[in-house]
């Protein structure tokens, strides 16, 4: 198999040739898009961007919702031997500044009239950059922004007139690029607060895809829907590369939104997924359970009782004896066939990564007839290390390496990683990168053991990074310094690893707080009434809504909880530099952090 990501693309063109390799909803229909369709317009595309000047080496940006031009746009970037720099479509303004100064992007391709016009607000900011493609019509003339702006009907109409004059030219330049070029820079949240941006080759990724393919057979007969975003590593190298490279039919979805409406229609037989997403799925199947009438809602939860025994047996290796094995089968085809149905009744496989799986809803999921894959990686490693094999499951484990890479358990318990999926170094960070990488050894900041039978477990994270359930990462120092940048706040800590969003405790300043609430007469026995009084309350919302000004939705605090008191050394809340200690403070205050995450979260701005 091919380690350049542009000849996995040329080689699934030319050995599948699938009437189906894209599929898409446009104007209200699902269509197809065959291999050579695709082919012709990243092509056509990539002579495009040549003629806007863009050259080997150059970065181009990509902002964009995952959709069918996101590929193409990076299959022609690459194509060049250019380097694609993703950005979330969620990324604000001014991180979409710091990420197009940072890797000193040439251009920039975006998606919609709002992706677009964020380009715009950054006139006179970015002089480096020459060019903005916007794949949507402009919802204004151009002229106002930071470059001069191509529409990407004109710039592929371009680009097939070249075509048309140099036929083979993109197979050549695409052929040129070998596995150590650059293929992409990734950038990643740093507790800093500015983002590190990750350099994977074609080598790294490549490798990644080879190695991922030999532990989950795919082939041609399977269709993925792709709703994750791109701009994350997994999506892009598990959901496209990896899709094209076992000759597998990609479909996107309109948005994350729309996949229990679009999985009927695509009948799916791969999805991958990160945990909040199954955490959704379940939630809605025991949501519907109970608004089913008593009968069919005893047979449901008897047959989800069913497959969780025949569940249970497989992941500790064993048999169900007769009757059990009767019993899950007849639950099957009452109870899980249905809800596989509301997925098309093709889904055979999914994968989970970005952050922990937990144990429960991976059996629910085996449960319900529909294994799901658990793997463990970072961007800086492609990103999958380890990944668990089908028939060997193990809940709370990641499982082996995958071929080719090499864990070992460093000082403090850490997760070291060697192999060809190692990324280069952070782009213009030494002093990252000698800190990352060491003897060749990638320091992945996470805590974990190693079983017998070779199988990792994650246990702690050396990194205060906070991974969602959703697999997107918060650093919490800079919210949590923010926070304390003003005189009402004592203290802060930002919490929402693994859980569906970012909320924060805050310690308030109890000695501005009194005076304040002496000056208003507002009355209160002591400081649990304080700091319950809604007018209180309000204070530390106004901050909250300062703070969250500006922020991408993801990384914004939706919840805060007030405490009654200052941390302290003698409780081993701080360390003895004053430094928070996070394990041991949601352990103190796990009661106040349920309810936080008791009931959904306020929408405020998204």
């Amino acid at each position: 198999m091919s380690r350049t990501l542009t000849g996995i693309f040329l080689d699934a063109v030319d050995r599948y040739r699938k009437p189906d390799q894209f599929v898409r909803q446009r104007g209200g229909r699902w269509e197809s898009i065959p291999a050579e369709a695709a082919l012709a317009e990243v092509e056509s595309l990539a002579l495009g961007l040549r003629a806007l000047g863009v050259q080997r080496g150059d970065r181009v940006a990509l902002v964009s919702e995952t959709r069918y031009e996101w590929a193409v746009a990076d299959l022609a970037i690459l194509g060049l031997g250019a380097v694609t720099v993703p950005l979330y479509a969620s990324s604000t303004a001014e991180q979409c500044r710091f990420i197009l100064e940072n890797s000193e992007a040439a251009a920039c391709i975006v998606s919609t009239p709002i992706q677009l016009e964020k380009l715009r607000g950054l006139a006179g900011r970015l002089p480096g950059l020459r060019h903005v493609v916007h794949m949507d019509p402009a919802v204004s003339p151009p002229g106002a922004g930071p470059a001069l702006e191509v529409a990407w009907d004109e710039l592929v109409r371009r680009g097939a007139e070249a075509r048309a004059r140099e036929p083979g030219a993109y197979r050549a330049l695409a052929r040129a690029v070998g596995e150590g070029d650059l293929a992409t820079i990734v950038y990643t949240s740093g507790t800093t607060g500015e983002p590190k941006g990750a350099m994977l080759t074609h080598g790294n990724i490549g490798s990644n895809v080879d190695a991922c393919l030999h532990v989950i057979g795919l082939g041609p007969r399977d269709t993925c829907l792709s709703f994750l975003p791109l701009s994350h590593i997994f999506e892009r190298m598990a959901g496209l590369y990896s899709m094209l490279a076992g000759g597998v039919t990609i479909a996107y979805a309109r948005s994350m939104d729309t996949v229990a409406e679009d999985a009927p229609r695509v009948r799916p037989t791969v999805l991958m997924g990160v945990p909040r997403f199954y955490e959704k799925v379940y939630a809605r199947a025991m949501a519907n359970a109970h608004t089913l009438p008593p009968l069919k809602r005893r047979l449901f939860f008897w047959g989800l009782e069913q497959g969780t025994a025949k569940a249970r047996a497989r992941f500790e290796g064993r048999r169900l004896p007769w009757p059990a094995a009767a019993r899950a089968a007849l639950a099957d085809r009452l109870v899980g066939s249905k809800i596989r149905a509301r997925f098309g009744g093709r889904l055979r496989l999914c994968i989970s990564g970005g952050a922990p799986l937990a144990p429960g809803l991976m059996e629910f999921f085996f449960a319900i007839g529909v294994p799901v894959v658990e793997g463990y990686g970072l961007t800086e490693t492609s990103p999958v290390i380890c990944l668990n094999r089908l028939g060997h499951e193990r809940p709370g484990s990641v499982g082996p390496p995958i071929p080719g890479v090499e864990i070992r358990i460093g000082a403090e318990g850490e997760i070291l990683a060697r192999g060809p999926n190692v990324m280069q170094g952070y782009y213009r960070n030494e002093e990252a990168t000698r800190a990352a990488l060491i003897d060749g050894w990638f320091h992945t900041g996470d805590i974990g053991r190693l079983e017998a039978d070779g199988s990792l477990w994650i246990t702690d994270r050396l990194k205060d990074l906070i991974v969602t359930a959703g697999g997107k990462k918060v650093a919490p120092q800079p919210l949590e310094a923010k926070l304390k940048d003003n005189p009402w706040v004592s203290e802060a800590v930002l919490l929402g690893d693994r859980q569906p969003y970012v909320v924060c405790l805050i310690v308030p300043d109890f000695a501005r707080l009194e005076a304040e609430a002496k000056a208003n007469g507002w009355s209160a026995a002591g400081r649990r009434e304080l700091i319950a009084r809604p007018e209180v309350r309000a204070i530390y919302q106004a901050e909250l809504e300062r703070v969250n000004a500006g922020l991408a939705s993801f990384e914004r605090i939706k919840k805060f909880a007030l405490l009654d008191r200052e941390l302290t050394q003698e409780a081993g809340e701080l360390t003895p530099s004053l430094k928070i200690r996070r394990r041991i403070v949601t352990e103190h205050f796990a009661a106040e952090i349920r309810e936080l995450y008791a009931a959904p979260a306020p929408q405020r701005g998204g």
